[in-house]
C-alpha cells in the first residue's frame, strides 16, 4: 500500500510520500514521487497502486515533458497528458494484468504550477484517467491507506494553516497510518512548493530522524487521554465505590 498525501495552503502546496512497496511477503523501498521542473513551470507526481503501471505510464509521461512541456501553459494540461499516458498502459496491460487476476489501478496526486496558472494546484487522477481537483473546502487529498491519517488533518487543516502547522500535522497523519498498518513506512519524501517560485523543495526523512517526534506524539496522547475530563463517564461506570479501612 501507500501513503501519500497533497495539502493546498493559501502560501502553496505541500505534500508527503512514504516509501514502502509491498509485494507478496517481500518489502522493499522506492521513491514514490516524481518532479519536473524548468523556466515557468513545476510539477510533482505521487502515484499508489501496481508499480508495473506507474512505471510504465510514467516513463511514457517523462518523454512526453522532455519534449512538449513548454507547449503546456498550465497545470491540468499536463495532468491530461499524463491521463492519456495512463489510458494507453490501459490499453496496452489491461487484459493481461486481469488473465493474471491483477485489477489495473493507479491513482496519482499531480500538484505544481505552469505560468499561466494563476495560484499553485493539485489534482487527483483516477486508473480511467479522469480527475477532480483540490478545493480549498477540503485542502488536502490522500491515495492509498488513507483511514488512520484522514482524522487529524480534518481537524486541523485548512486554507489558512501555515507551512509550519501543516508539516506537523502531515507528518502526524503518515505517523499514524505507519504503526496502525504494516504496508507504510520511512523514509519519506516532504515536497513544498511556494506559490509563484516555480521551485519544488524536497527532502527525505529516515525514521531516525523523526524518533524524537513521534515519541513526544505518543507521549502527548497518553497525557491528553489521562487528563481528559471523566465527569460524564459515570452513567456508565456508576459512582465509585468507597473503600473501607
Amino acid at each position: 500500500m501507500t501513503y501519500c498525501v497533497g495539502i493546498k495552503l493559501k502560501t502553496g502546496l505541500l505534500a508527503i510520500a512514504d516509501t514502502r512497496i509491498t509485494s507478496g511477503t517481500e518489502t522493499t523501498t522506492a521513491k514514490k514521487v516524481y518532479i519536473h521542473q524548468g523556466t515557468g513551470h513545476s510539477l510533482f507526481l505521487m502515484t499508489s497502486g501496481l508499480r508495473s503501471v506507474r512505471d510504465k505510464a510514467l516513463t511514457y509521461f517523462k518523454e512526453l515533458m522532455e519534449g512538449e512541456a513548454q507547449q503546456f501553459n498550465k497545470l491540468y494540461k499536463a495532468v491530461n497528458a499524463f491521463g492519456d499516458q495512463l489510458r494507453r498502459v490501459a490499453k496496452e496491460d489491461r487484459e493481461s494484468l486481469a488473465y493474471s487476476g491483477l485489477a489495473f489501478n493507479l491513482h496519482t496526486i499531480v500538484g505544481g504550477q505552469f505560468k499561466d496558472d494563476e495560484e499553485p494546484k493539485i489534482f487527483l487522477l483516477y486508473p480511467e484517467g479522469n480527475w477532480i481537483e483540490v478545493s480549498l473546502g477540503s485542502p488536502f487529498v490522500i491515495i492509498g491507506n488513507s483511514g488512520y491519517g484522514k482524522p487529524i488533518l480534518n481537524r486541523t487543516l485548512n486554507h489558512e494553516t501555515s507551512f509550519k502547522e501543516a508539516l506537523k500535522a502531515a507528518f502526524l497523519s503518515f505517523d499514524s497510518t505507519r504503526v496502525s498498518a504494516n504496508d507504510v513506512d520511512f523514509p519519506i519524501d516532504v515536497l513544498l512548493y511556494e506559490n509563484n517560485s516555480f521551485n519544488i523543495r524536497e527532502h527525505r526523512y529516515e525514521k531516525e530522524d523523526m524518533n524524537t517526534i513521534s515519541s513526544y506524539w505518543d507521549n502527548e496522547l497518553k497525557n491528553a487521554l489521562k487528563n481528559l475530563p471523566d465527569s460524564w463517564m459515570s452513567k456508565v461506570l456508576g459512582n465509585p465505590v468507597p473503600v473501607e479501612l
